[in-house]
């Protein structure tokens, strides 16, 4: 049986680290559920504010459920700090709501990844900030 890996593995380096920060920023910019979820663990563990996702079946649906109230989202990742398994990151993302009000969320992620490179834990701290549309940078 082949077991599925998401490259690069553990244990990072700083050019790994921030490979895998920038291939995660590619795919949440896909918003392309099932694509992201692939980066998971199946049995991955989240918290993301204050709701808590179990398994890679309930990231799908969640983030199926971010991006059709989240339109025209934009996010950029920066690598924070990292050891062998794990990873630190800020990030700040655009959106706009159903109503068309502009938003910027900035946020910290710990990330930690099994042998194989899949994210096994993910807690995500994030605020919002209202802008206008001309104060948008992303």
């Amino acid at each position: 049986m082949t077991k599925e890996k998401k490259f690069p593995l553990p244990p990072f380096t700083e050019k790994t680290a921030k490979e895998k920060v920038q291939l995660a920023e590619n795919a949440w910019n896909s918003q392309d559920p099932k694509k992201v979820s692939m980066a998971y663990s199946i049995d991955t563990v989240w918290r993301n504010k204050s709701e808590f996702i179990n398994g890679r079946e309930d990231v799908v649906a969640f983030l199926s459920n971010k991006w059709k109230q989240e339109i025209n989202y934009k996010l950029k990742k920066e690598l924070w700090a990292f050891t062998d398994n794990r990873i630190a990151v800020r990030f700040e993302y655009e959106f706009q709501n159903i109503d068309g009000q502009w938003f910027r969320a900035y946020g910290n992620e710990n990330w930690k990844f099994n042998k194989n490179g899949l994210m096994k834990e993910r807690y995500a701290s994030i605020n919002y900030l209202s802008i206008k549309t001309t104060d948008r940078k992303l």
